[in-house]
């Protein structure tokens, strides 16, 4: 993954995670492949991407899809391996997150989500 990470702010400034940014053509197809999980707290944004796909993954995952505005088009809970999640037309950016992690913080379609440095 790449070495560019951000906060994921839902809700009053709510810590949702410290996520890695996968921003270039390698870090966006290698994703989460070849771990073996996340931690709590832990995630991936990947952009641009309005799809995404866990062939060959060990483990589920929450996922976001969410539009240039930051709002969630589609929330995926426990997404398992070898499935496939789009959020299109409207994604522009992916965001995989520990399972659970949704149920816990209340996120769902139309939260908004906001990235700062980290």
């Amino acid at each position: 993954m790449g070495r560019k990470r951000t906060r994921l702010l839902v809700g009053s400034d709510t810590t949702l995670a410290v996520a890695s940014i996968a921003d270039r053509p390698w870090t966006r197809m290698l994703g989460l492949l070849g771990r073996a999980g996340l931690k709590p707290g832990d995630g991936l944004v990947i952009e641009p991407c309005d799809m995404i796909h866990t062939w060959f993954m060990r483990f589920a995952i929450d996922v976001l899809f969410v539009d240039r505005q930051g709002l969630v088009v589609n929330a995926v809970h426990e997404m398992g391996p070898f499935r496939v999640a789009s959020g299109r037309p409207a994604a522009t950016t992916t965001i995989e997150l520990p399972a659970g992690t949704l149920k816990r913080a209340g996120v769902h379609q139309g939260v908004r989500v906001r990235m700062e440095p980290a």
